[in-house]
């Protein structure tokens, strides 16, 4: 799974059953389920920080690009 919001609703849905379970009386289900949860969220995270570390990335080449525009506009002003 890649979709992050996919990734969310399945960790919920395995922390829900963990719930239930548990409710039910029933530990080694639960513990089941929720181990399966931390999987999810796991994953989730892992999701999660490559989408920040895009952003970040995109935001850093865009500065660059603005400042070497800024750069060549200045240079040009300069030379004029």
């Amino acid at each position: 799974m890649n979709n992050i919001h996919n990734v969310e609703k399945a960790m919920q849905k395995y922390q829900q059953l963990a719930k239930d379970a548990q409710s039910n009386g029933d530990p080694v289900l639960s513990q089941n389920y929720l181990q399966h949860a931390d999987h999810y969220l796991r994953r989730f995270n892992e999701l999660n920080e490559r989408r920040e570390n895009i952003t970040a990335k995109t935001t850093s080449d865009e500065k660059s690009k603005l400042k070497e525009e800024t750069d060549k506009t200045d240079s040009h002003q300069t030379s004029n």
